[in-house]
């Protein structure tokens, strides 16, 4: 009866020492040191820039089924103004691409198709505004979470041998755990960031695909007149 009290006694006291050394979330970010609230900001930038890059392309990625049919009866039947209103009331990449390429009919045809793909190649351009961003994040969040692990364990060691060399375990193992916590944390900014730039750059290629696609049918368009002839 008295070991099974005092067996219970010394599970209750690892508990409580459990529960006082657990730490809550605001506690970490404290102890990770300065380092934690560039990482913060970064992650923030994350999130910000994939919302918002990842709206951009779907918008630009909805283009309606009918829109190279329309398109192509107007053109057919000579009714120029209409194909250019219907290009500038359809807001995307592949309209303002098809406006272009109207603007340029009457003059030889690789005129016409540079001049669709200086456009296409803008397009693209904006639709990556803030990918450079998101792809330095991705690998420089892990280095500088590894910069704040190797500064921690250099105050670790400096403490070590300004107490004369006598290593406190307790000391060191709460030094170290301490200084991973950034290293932690820029894997959580890195990761995140690292698979949102690639599944964004996917999808901007698939888009593109599109856009050469609907060029390809556009040039089409204008060489049907000619094969009626």
């Amino acid at each position: 009866m008295i070991g099974l009290l005092q067996a219970e006694a010394l599970v209750s006291e690892v508990a409580e020492k459990t529960a006082e050394k657990t730490m809550g979330f605001g506690e970490l970010f404290m102890a990770g040191g300065w380092l934690m609230w560039p990482l913060l900001l970064l992650g923030g930038l994350v999130i910000f820039i994939f919302v918002e890059r990842f709206v951009a392309i779907r918008k630009a990625s909805h283009i309606d089924p009918n829109f190279m049919n329309k398109l192509r009866e107007l053109i057919c039947e000579g009714r120029i103004d209409g194909a250019v209103k219907l290009c500038r009331n359809t807001d995307s990449p592949v309209a303002r691409m098809m406006e272009k390429g109207i603007s340029r009919i009457g003059r030889p045809m690789g005129d016409i198709q540079n001049a669709i793909e200086n456009v296409g190649n803008l397009e693209v351009s904006k639709l990556e505004n803030g990918l450079p961003i998101l792809a330095t994040i991705a690998s420089g969040a892990p280095m500088l979470g590894f910069l704040g692990t190797v500064l921690g364990m250099v105050k670790a060691f400096m403490q070590m041998s300004q107490a004369g060399g006598v290593v406190d375990m307790s000391a060191l193992s709460g030094g170290m755990y301490v200084a991973m916590i950034t290293t932690v944390a820029g894997l959580i900014v890195g990761i995140p960031a690292h698979f949102g730039y690639n599944y964004l750059v996917a999808r901007i290629e698939k888009l593109i695909f599109q856009m050469e696609a609907n060029s390809i049918a556009f040039m089409d368009i204008l060489n049907q007149p000619a094969e009626k002839k």
